[in-house]
């Protein structure tokens, strides 16, 4: 996935390379480069955020079963 992604940067940056004014360049580079790769990588970076959030959210939840399931500590003198 990142290769295409830095394949894609490549071209954008040999299109603003070829531009007249640094201003068109920049912007060529942040139209055509950054906005696409950024869409794409946050598009496709879906999945493994649902997967890593849905494994917090069961970490959280064993967690508090165990110190649910846990007997209270006593304390004073016996």
């Amino acid at each position: 996935m990142y290769i295409v992604a830095i394949g894609w940067l490549y071209v954008a940056l040999m299109m603003a390379i070829t531009e007249h004014t640094v201003v068109a360049a920049i912007a060529t580079f942040l139209l055509y480069g950054i906005g696409p790769v950024a869409l794409l990588l946050y598009i496709l970076g879906t999945p493994g955020r649902r997967r890593r959030r849905r494994a917090a959210e069961q970490a959280a939840e064993a967690a508090a079963e165990t110190a649910a399931a846990k007997p209270p500590e006593r304390s004073g003198n016996p």
